[in-house]
């Protein structure tokens, strides 16, 4: 007589969740790449052109409000156009002292990759042009505030370095886009199909208000509900992109009001990459300090600001409307 053994729901909950998020990541790769690889072609194509390098002079009158010399206008723009990469290769051939460096890479880490991330966190919940003004001015101001604690006036040491800007041939400019974004893709496919599967196995064996609740004082303290505690430790981890994909799942599930995705869209556009893009700059000898705590604190009053507007906004409109 056949003995029957009851199914091991535990295995059963893990397969399943495993196989959803198996499936949801494989839609966010394909939406994300949509967006990632024109925009991202089209930025290369600009560069190899050299033609970005030819309008910095609109960015050189924002350069004295900020405390930098006209050349740090240059670096700036690569790392608000090509990300953050660019904007350190820019950087390190040109004579900036310490202090300059520090101001320019609080601007980048906060303000970089514009065009890609305007437009991915407009296709995930929050329009392109607020997610770029409020980074930008996130960027301006805490840059002006960091420059009364330092002394970016100081004349730099000359730095040698060949900074002329060489043009490869179409086909190596081509192929080399072709290899890095390879690399790009693989990478990002690897994460986001890495976090959907975790994230609902999570949800289907009901650990996920476990994990939120040990980020609960963080969500806190930036003016987030807990509703959005995986998406933040996504993006303040990973990055804008991989967050991205994760916050457009959570959208379609309909767990998240709007007001609560644009904050937490204003939170992560000032505050990811919070560990990979501060060790970046930190290798060039920058002080820990200066990058991760100014834009942390601008993290959390950009919310906050944001939040006082919405109430300040609904008071106004409770009074007046008929």
């Amino acid at each position: 007589m056949e003995i029957k053994r009851p199914a091991n729901n535990y295995y059963e909950q893990v397969n399943k969740g495993f196989l959803l998020g198996v499936k949801k990541g494989w839609g966010s790769f394909l939406w994300v790449l949509k967006i990632l690889l024109p925009v991202s072609f089209l930025t290369a194509l600009l560069e190899w052109s050299e033609w970005i390098y030819k309008i910095d002079f609109l960015f050189q009158p924002l350069m004295s409000w900020i405390s930098l010399p006209p050349l740090a206008a240059l670096p700036l723009l690569v790392g608000i156009i090509s990300g953050i990469y660019g904007g350190i290769g820019a950087m390190v051939v040109l004579p900036f002292t310490k202090d300059q460096m520090t101001l320019m890479a609080i601007f980048m880490m906060i303000c970089h990759s514009l065009i890609q991330e305007g437009m991915i966190q407009g296709k995930s919940g929050l329009h392109p042009l607020k997610a770029i003004l409020f980074r930008t001015g996130a960027a301006v101001i805490t840059v002006m505030v960091v420059a009364f604690f330092l002394d970016p006036t100081s004349p730099a040491p000359y730095t040698p370095g060949n900074t002329a800007t060489f043009s490869l041939p179409f086909w190596v400019f081509l192929r080399n886009w072709f290899l890095s974004n390879l690399y790009l893709t693989l990478k990002i496919f690897g994460i986001i199909l890495s976090i959907l599967v975790f994230l609902e196995i999570l949800k289907v064996l009901g650990w996920i208000r476990q994990v939120v609740k040990i980020f609960s004082p963080f969500l806190r303290l930036f003016g987030l509900s807990q509703g959005t505690g995986i998406l933040w430790i996504t993006g303040a981890f990973f990055g804008l992109i991989y967050g991205a994909a994760v916050i457009v799942e959570e959208i379609k599930g309909g767990h998240l009001a709007k007001e609560e995705v644009e904050k937490l869209h204003l939170s992560i556009g000032i505050n990811h990459s919070f560990i990979e893009d501060p060790i970046l700059f930190m290798a060039l000898g920058l002080n820990f300090f200066w990058l991760f705590i100014p834009r942390l604190l601008a993290a959390v009053l950009v919310v906050r600001i944001f939040s006082f507007g919405k109430f300040i906004s609904q008071k106004l409109f409770q009074t007046y409307s008929p």
